[in-house]
């Protein structure tokens, strides 16, 4: 864009011979001159004024008059609208500079004004990257063009070039700060985290509570938070890392968090809380299974837990009771003694979990045995329970300590008939028993299922926990309960076997009971109570299972500046409760249901930059405004900075000012080569001076 335009006359040469040719000449020349001098000493002017005129006629002096257009320099205002400064006043400070800054410059006229706001989209981001926007703006203005580059920010910037080579490409640079210099803050860093663990072993992070100089507390109180709720909170030293160790529960994502208490005017407390997120990984799944009668469907159990490498395998088949008198010979007898008090006493927390199928009560297992598995399951464990016709008899176990954790009661009657197993429609919304695909056709509510029948069922009463399946007339066929902190499934009948066999059509045998034990070893992908959290950018949807078919749940939501919000999970039709939240702040944002159940979201990294540094600073872009000869000023002392002009200066800049860089830049519109001496006279003047040093010579001759 043209400012304005001038015309300019310079005095140039086009010569008629090449510079080598010119250089011979006035050297021959020259040199003829001086031995004029040493022989003739007459007539030395007008030989050298005669030189002088051919020399002149060769070089061909001429008048350039170029007519050029000054072309505005371009001047930059970067402004930085990272989360950071969402701090405090800082995006009002850089609003009223930005405005009386863009006032000044415009009504100057002499600058093409670009005006850049970083990052460039409505995400939040975990860095603040200035530069690379700004490289990416100037791309098309060429360095003689360029007068200087104003920043409006906190001074956090992440991608500061580091090559001094580079540092005066952009003209001066002026720092504009919008916080203040006694600024607190406190922040958490984990320095150190595992990726991986163990289940049921602990793992060791490091981590430090980092302060600005400007707070004199020794001392910082730390809340550990497991994905339970449960905490821990003690006193640790500031500026020093520390160590601690975590507990593994469950596979996949167990999520902690580190919360730092605030201090008094601190500028934020978004950085006061980190997440640790560690996925548990199984070292080998530990199963008793212990069956009683022997029968067809004890194979089933085996080739399930056989088939995964994962799972170690202790299973005792009852074959007789210590008491019971045959005529087999011992020395033909390979059976072993029932080790009760190794498995259900020394080792029985070694085992995730514990299966009975077809148990009845007999005199092998002391009565008391059965308190420490339920107690075993209230603790954390696991219990599964296949019915065989010994439940519906006094034998039962449903008459012993189990009797109090299981979730079905003996009727006392056993069903001997054929039918085909439904899915409630509880069950239908249930993750365990949803979506079962058999044959290619998927079990579809009020519709007849794709499986074959069984042909026994125990019947029970349902006392507590969810029915899934049933039978014929409704009554149970599997049920699943939390007790305590552990978990029981019971399948009242002993024939899944069938399915595995392919009666009639067979049926899902293997991804049933494979959904059933990962349910019991709680499984995400399987907690039918379990918040479920998808992240899209900044959107966050918190997903739940509605196997209670209601309406809407209302949850618990922590902000990552600690702030505390209820919000309602509505059902979307599709058998979920759902509810949607756009995240406005970096960091770790909590959900807590009626039950609960807690899961963490995290926007951004779980320790970003962005919210590593909140504290104003000019170090960064020290070197950077120092080599450019630019300034630094604080907004909170001068709110609106003054603008000047300067050409060429030692600096651009005072605490209250600052000046763009004029570089009159300029294009040429027009061009006219006007020659000094035209042909003829300098023809003429050649002739003149011969026919002067031809008169002159003959005078002397």
């Amino acid at each position: 864009m043209s400012a304005q335009s001038s015309l300019s006359t310079t005095l140039h040469f086009t010569p008629i011979l090449e510079p080598h040719y010119l250089w011979a000449i006035a050297i021959f020349g020259g040199l003829l001159l001086a031995l004029s001098i040493f022989y003739y000493r007459r007539g030395i002017i007008v030989r050298g004024l005669t030189f002088a005129a051919f020399m002149l006629a060769l070089l061909n002096p001429s008048i350039l008059k170029e007519e050029r257009s000054y072309v505005k320099d371009v001047a930059v205002i970067v402004v930085d609208q990272s989360p950071s400064q969402k701090i405090e006043k800082r995006e009002e400070r850089t609003n009223i500079a930005l405005k009386s800054i863009t006032k000044q410059i415009e009504d100057m006229g002499m600058f093409d004004l670009r005006i850049i706001r970083a990052p460039t989209d409505n995400t939040l981001t975990n860095r603040t990257d200035l530069f690379e926007i700004l490289d990416q703006n100037l791309s098309d203005v060429p360095q003689r063009r360029r007068a200087g580059v104003i920043f409006l920010t906190d001074g956090q910037i992440h991608d500061v070039p580091q090559n001094e080579d580079t540092f005066n490409i952009y003209g001066p640079v002026h720092n504009l700060l919008s916080g203040h210099r006694h600024e607190k803050d406190r922040q958490i860093i984990v320095t150190h985290a595992p990726a991986y663990g163990l289940v049921g072993k602990n793992v060791t992070i490091k981590y430090r509570v980092e302060d600005t100089k400007n707070i004199k507390q020794p001392y910082a109180s730390v809340t550990l938070t497991q994905h339970d709720g449960i905490q821990r909170t003690f006193n640790v030293p500031v500026n020093q890392e520390q160590e601690i160790t975590l507990p593994l529960e469950h596979p996949s994502q167990n999520i902690f968090s580190l919360e730092t208490q605030g201090i008094k005017d601190e500028i934020t407390l978004a950085n006061n809380k980190s997440a640790i997120i560690i996925n548990g990984v199984r070292d080998r799944l530990k199963v008793l299974l212990v069956s009683g009668i022997p029968h067809a469907g004890e194979r089933t159990w085996r080739d399930l837990l056989t088939s995964d490498p994962g799972v170690d395998l202790v299973h005792f088949t009852i074959l007789r009771e210590p008491k019971k008198f045959d005529y087999t010979p011992k020395k033909e007898m390979s059976l072993i003694a029932f080790p009760f008090q190794e498995l259900f006493e020394v080792k029985l927390y070694d085992f995730d979990l514990i299966i009975f199928d077809r148990y009845r009560v007999n005199q092998i297992l002391p009565r008391h045995y059965f308190a420490n598995i339920a107690r075993y399951v209230r603790e954390g464990g696991a219990f599964l329970e296949a019915s065989g016709p010994a439940f519906a008899t006094r034998r039962s176990i449903g008459n012993t300590a189990l009797g109090d954790i299981l979730p079905g009661k003996a009727t006392g009657r056993i069903l001997e008939e054929s039918f085909t197993p439904q899915v409630t429609e509880q069950g239908h919304a249930h993750p365990v028993t949803k979506s079962l695909v058999w044959n290619n056709t998927m079990a579809e509510q009020g519709k007849t299922p794709p499986w074959g029948p069984w042909l026994r069922t125990v019947i029970v009463d349902p006392v507590r926990g969810d029915t899934l399946m049933t039978s014929t007339n409704d009554w149970p066929l599997l049920l699943l309960d939390r007790v305590g902190k552990g978990r029981v499934a019971q399948i009242s009948s002993d024939h899944i076997w069938l399915w595995a066999r392919g009666y009639k059509n067979g049926g899902p045998h293997t991804e049933l009971l494979r959904r059933i034990v990962h349910w019991l070893m709680k499984e995400p992908e399987l907690d039918e109570r379990a918040l479920n959290i998808i992240i899209h950018k900044d959107d966050i949807t918190v997903r739940k299972q509605n196997h209670m078919k209601i309406t809407e749940e209302t949850i618990a939501v922590t902000l990552p500046n600690g702030d505390h919000i209820a919000a309602d999970l509505h059902d979307n039709g599709q058998g979920f409760l759902e509810y949607k939240h756009h995240a406005e702040q970096l960091g770790i944002y909590a959900f807590e249901d009626v039950n609960g159940a807690r899961k963490f979201a995290i926007i951004g990294d779980l320790n970003p930059p962005e919210l590593r540094g909140v504290k104003t600073t000019q170090e960064k872009l020290s070197p950077l405004v120092t080599t450019s000869h630019g300034t630094t000023i604080w907004l909170d002392k001068t709110p609106m900075p003054k603008v000047n002009v300067s050409k060429n200066a030692r600096r651009f800049g005072g605490s209250n000012w600052l000046a763009l860089k004029r570089n009159n830049d300029h294009t040429v519109t027009s061009v006219k080569d006007i020659p000094i001496l035209p042909e003829w006279m300098v023809l003429v003047s050649l002739l003149a001076a011969l026919l002067l040093l031809w008169r002159k010579e003959g005078k002397n001759g």
